[in-house]
């Protein structure tokens, strides 16, 4: 009752490798889901249509890809970031608890990349919590607008004394975005290097869980070969407590 576990994962549209070796990986993302056991899955880079794909593979998902994932008993949340020729990619939330309320604000930067908040109250042990979903740009300059966009979000739309977790790929490779996050209270493993990034070799900590009124405990990154194929970077897996 007095902990939770969060899952971020960057999923890569569900499809690895180039060309004639490109595979299609998102029914093997099933079972990595399945095996966070996390009450909050949040995910970047999923496809909700992909006219491509679905022509490119016979055993394409016939829905979209955040409720193909979500484990048996799991609520899913969809919205796009990204418009494309054949479809539309963005950010999702699966979660074992029922969802009060979702809303999505864009913080595109500029024409060159399409960026989005993806917001879900859900209702924790008989408290609401909020739960924000990020995939910030790869320019510097942009991530730290989108962040100053995040926190006028958070402070338009999440009551203060309500506990709040923003999780995601921040592209953020020198930890330079935690003391802007730190200033309207977000903090996470500031001393604990957890690379994701690439899956292959992991030297980048790009993928972080924020927190505002829950306690971090633990955090890890799975490993191995199976992990290494699924996607470009690894999950990232957090244990937190109410404060």
């Amino acid at each position: 009752m007095n902990t939770l576990r969060v899952a971020t994962y960057n999923i890569h549209k569900g499809v690895q490798g180039l060309g004639p070796t490109r595979r299609l990986e998102i029914h093997n993302l099933v079972h990595a889901v399945e095996q966070f056991d996390a009450d909050v899955v949040c995910l970047q880079e999923v496809r909700g249509v992909n006219r491509r794909m679905q022509r490119l593979f016979a055993h394409w998902p016939v829905e979209g890809q955040a409720h193909f994932l979500a484990p048996e008993g799991y609520e899913a949340v969809y919205h796009t970031n990204a418009v494309t020729r054949h479809g539309d990619h963005g950010n999702a939330l699966l979660t074992r608890w029922p969802v009060l309320a979702q809303q999505h604000q864009d913080v595109s930067d500029h024409r060159f990349e399409q960026r989005g908040l993806l917001h879900v109250t859900v209702q924790a042990h008989e408290r609401p919590l909020h739960v924000v979903v990020v995939h910030l740009g790869l320019i510097h300059a942009s991530r730290e607008r989108q962040v100053q966009a995040l926190r006028r979000f958070v402070e338009a739309h999440v009551p203060a004394q309500e506990a709040l977790i923003v999780a995601g790929d921040f592209n953020d490779w020198e930890a330079r975005l935690h003391r802007p996050m730190a200033e309207f209270g977000l903090h996470t493993f500031e001393d604990m290097r957890l690379p994701t990034f690439p899956a292959r070799l992991p030297l980048l900590n790009l993928d972080r869980i924020y927190a505002r009124g829950l306690r971090p405990i633990h955090a890890y990154v799975p490993h191995g070969r199976a992990w290494r194929r699924m996607s470009d970077h690894l999950p990232l897996i957090a244990e937190l407590a109410w404060d």
